[in-house]
């Protein structure tokens, strides 16, 4: 008697410790629904390259997924272009007696975390990662050199952003570009690489 005594009380005790496991609700890092939007725009660059105030034009685009109420991220892509003139002090090709000018151009994966993006001033980070080319071309832009130098370019950037409309956002930052593989015509990655400030128009369907 005594034998099954005990093992109804070992029983209903493994009964009293298992059963608060199933009650208890997971904990994650992100809670809720998450919702999922997109926006593209042009961006404007004003840094320096070679020495002299240099411009950059391009354009980001990304999808973008709402992980909480506070966390957004957005995963997209970005390219750039050298808009101003840089004089090539070692073009060692085409006329000696011809003034050659850099052209570049850049782009790659864009990974970008945003901070209560509700608000209607916030701040986020970024981050692109990708490759580029540096080449020559005359000045009128009309004859271009077929030999490019390519590079590796990683550029971090943290933006203050400002909801204008619902579907209309822009944002001001600073970014610092990283390059490497740059050494022809008389440039390095020292000419290409710096901070810049960054002028971003967002359109699109955001959270």
């Amino acid at each position: 008697m005594k034998l099954h005594i005990s093992f109804l009380i070992f029983i209903l005790g493994l009964a009293i410790m298992h059963k608060p496991v199933y009650a208890q609700q997971t904990e994650t890092l992100f809670n809720g629904e998450i919702s999922h939007g997109g926006f593209g725009g042009p961006v404007v660059q004003i840094g320096r390259v070679a020495g002299s105030g240099a411009v950059w034009v391009g354009g980001r685009g990304g999808w973008i997924i709402n992980l909480s109420e506070q966390h957004t991220i957005s995963l997209g892509g970005g390219g750039f272009g050298l808009a101003t003139n840089h004089l090539a002090s070692e073009p060692q090709i085409g006329d000696p007696d011809t003034d050659y000018y850099a052209f570049s151009g850049y782009g790659g994966f864009v990974f970008e975390y945003t901070n209560r993006s509700y608000k209607l001033a916030h701040f986020t980070v970024s981050s692109l990662i990708g490759a580029g080319a540096v080449g020559l071309r005359e000045s009128n832009y009309e004859n271009f050199e077929d030999e490019v130098d390519t590079y590796f370019v990683f550029e971090p950037a943290i933006h203050a952003e400002l909801n204008v409309t619902t579907f209309f956002r822009i944002s001001g930052g600073l970014g610092y570009r990283f390059t490497s593989g740059i050494n022809s015509f008389g440039f390095s990655d020292s000419d290409f690489s710096g901070l810049n400030a960054i002028i971003t128009f967002k359109f699109g369907g955001f959270l």
